[in-house]
């Protein structure tokens, strides 16, 4: 499994896995939508925090380690 912190591409690819999808993109932050989930913005950086990916992961209703099998697949 791949050491958190994660990138902003990472984190988006992961929650498309999920039925994310881009709604809109503002800067460097996209918006994903997906039904029957709370929408969430993620920043597309390099890196992201430690604090800003598990909000990510808490707004998406999943666990760590739902979140990095998402990832590794």
């Amino acid at each position: 499994m791949p050491p958190l912190p994660v990138s902003g591409l990472e984190c988006i690819r992961a929650l498309q896995r999920l039925g994310y999808a881009e709604s809109r993109r503002t800067g460097s932050h996209v918006r994903l939508s997906c039904p029957g989930r709370p929408p969430v913005t993620v920043p597309d950086h390099e890196t992201l925090d430690r604090g800003t990916l598990r909000s990510i992961i808490r707004a998406t209703r999943l666990t760590v380690d739902d979140f990095l099998a998402l990832i590794s697949r």
